[in-house]
């Protein structure tokens, strides 16, 4: 009987994965919303079911190791870590969401902040997403945002906010010339793997989406070159998510990584 518990739990804590792995891929190749393979699948199933699977493999480890002959205890074991990593994984993500702000629309310059074309508002209309408010505006004005919990961060800017909590996504200025940078700027983003970039080299403007892997979830990018001083370049980045509403630091990250990217890029050059 025991061997019997042990190799039950070791099978539900392999399948675990998969039933993750399904749940976020099933969203990315459109088998259902995401609000269902995020929510329903994960949040409200996803987490009783490794707590039921790590109970499970702690009552056979426990069994395994108590009852003579001491046998199956190895699977047992297994059939526990899988759980607990599984649940250590997902308390580092809500510790980390929780010492980051819920936002979800990133930009280096709060000001004067890049927008998107109108070919990318339209493709965000049209699958509801979220809006591209102004960086300037207060968040207490904004829809998502006027719920009490978000009370501490009502009077600032959804810009200050963005900024308070990445202090590291600002403004970049470079020696190239404008056409030089927005040509390094259009290569690195396909170099970064996001899709559909366009350029106008009129402006300066550089557009794409970068895609989550495992969801699947779009974020649109927007990189505006413009003249500096003494030939130089100013780039700045927005990098704006279509759904949810915290981006867990995606956007921040995203933006930091290209910018470093056009830095190597255009010094290597």
């Amino acid at each position: 009987m025991k061997l019997l518990i042990a190799r039950v739990s070791l099978i539900l804590s392999l399948l675990l994965p998969a039933y993750f792995m399904v749940a976020a891929l099933g969203v990315k190749f459109g088998l259902w919303p995401w609000q269902f393979g995020l929510m329903t699948l994960i949040v409200q199933f996803g987490l009783p079911l490794i707590g039921i699977t790590l109970l499970l493999g702690l009552v056979a480890l426990v069994w395994t190791l108590v009852r003579k002959p001491r046998t199956g205890w190895a699977m047992a074991l297994v059939g526990l870590l899988i759980p607990v990593l599984a649940l250590g994984y997902l308390a580092s993500v809500r510790a980390k969401s929780a010492d980051i702000p819920p936002i979800h629309d990133i930009s280096t310059d709060i000001v004067d902040a890049p927008v998107f074309s109108a070919k990318v508002m339209a493709a965000r209309q049209a699958m509801s997403a979220n809006p591209v408010n102004p960086m300037t505006a207060p968040m207490g004005s904004l829809d998502a945002y006027k719920a009490p919990d978000f009370s501490k961060i009502a009077a600032l800017t959804l810009g200050q906010v963005g900024h308070k909590a990445y202090p590291a996504v600002r403004t970049l200025t470079v020696a190239a010339d404008p056409a030089r940078t927005a040509a390094a700027a259009q290569a690195e983003a396909a170099a970064q793997g996001w899709t559909g970039v366009t350029t106008d080299p009129a402006t300066g403007v550089v557009e794409a989406t970068a895609e989550t892997f495992w969801f699947g979830f779009k974020d649109d990018v927007v990189v505006r070159v413009r003249p500096g001083a003494a030939g130089g370049s100013i780039v700045d980045v927005r990098s704006t998510s279509r759904v949810g509403l915290s981006d867990i630091g995606a956007n921040a990250a995203r933006i930091q990584k290209f910018l470093t990217g056009l830095k190597t890029r255009l010094a290597a050059a």
